[in-house]
């Protein structure tokens, strides 16, 4: 594994010091169908010394498809009121899926000193280590400099000429059902289906359920990938329903020694709505 990940183990022995440039996030998240917010659960449980960051309060607020990337200046705003700067080591977790999205946005940001938590929350709890409740306490606000990277996010525009002209292997990260549109996109008057060329690799494929939800070993991702005819070698597009577990596809690919990687932000979310983009539907069954 690279260097993009830290055990459960090595964070306790990094918290029992309380270094003043490491700062934890929990970016734990539900979907607005959930009904609930992740904010009760931090405060309900979460690693010592954590604090909480929002998937919507780092989402650009004006635009019309959900959790797209926000201007420079407002991640920087949040991320300095979290008492992040340049020089702050970042660890992030979750108890969920969104651990890789926070990652890719520090890092599309030219933020690299970011590490996520392997198994996350579900692991710190299995192995009995320490929980602390309640509301995070207040951070004292730095400055953090957030300047866009070039080439690390797809357009509509990259998606449709990959689709046409190659040059690039289209993963995709939703379940089966949603890509081959057997099921619904998940979201009103979003189309269901699937881009040409696409290929289906689930995200919970990534992850081993029999080891607290740790990331899958490069070998075992790479029989993924493998099995699934997704040539990842070269220039990759990663997508997904809103563009966040596409980024756990893109986290396996650097993984597996490939940093050409983009994340079509968008999404299905954008191409579900757009009339000027062809969409595929498997047959079902017997039909």
């Amino acid at each position: 594994m690279t260097n993009w990940l830290i055990q459960t183990g090595e964070l306790a022995a990094l918290l029992e010091n309380r270094p003043d440039n490491v700062v934890v996030l929990d970016c734990s998240w539900y979907l607005p169908e959930a009904g609930k917010h992740a904010k009760d659960d931090f405060a309900a449980g979460h690693i010592p010394g954590a604090r909480f960051i929002d998937l919507g309060d780092i989402s650009d607020p004006d635009s019309p498809y959900v959790n797209m990337l926000p201007a420079a200046d407002l991640f920087a705003a949040q991320a300095g009121r979290l008492g992040i700067d340049d020089e702050t080591d970042v660890i992030i977790y979750d108890g969920g899926y969104v651990s890789c999205r926070l990652w890719w946005m520090f890092r599309v940001f030219g933020h690299d000193r970011v590490r996520i938590l392997n198994g996350g929350w579900r692991k710190w709890k299995a192995e009995g280590r320490p929980i602390e409740t309640g509301e995070s306490l207040p951070s004292e606000a730095r400055t953090f400099t957030a300047r866009l990277v070039p080439g690390r996010v797809a357009t509509l525009d990259d998606v449709r000429t990959a689709i046409d002209n190659g040059g690039a292997t289209i993963v995709d990260a939703r379940t089966a059902a949603r890509f081959d549109g057997l099921e619904g996109s998940g979201y009103p008057g979003v189309a269901s289906g699937y881009m040409p060329g696409a290929i289906n690799t689930p995200w919970a494929r990534f992850f081993d359920a029999d080891r607290n939800f740790e990331f899958v070993s490069p070998e075992k991702a790479r029989t993924v990938f493998k099995d699934a005819s997704a040539d990842i070698s070269g220039d990759v597009i990663t997508t997904c329903g809103s563009g966040v577990t596409a980024c756990i596809l893109g986290f396996m690919v650097e993984q597996l020694g490939n940093p050409h990687w983009r994340l079509y932000d968008g999404s299905w979310h954008e191409w579900g709505q757009r009339e000027d983009v062809p969409k595929l539907v498997k047959e079902r069954s017997g039909s």
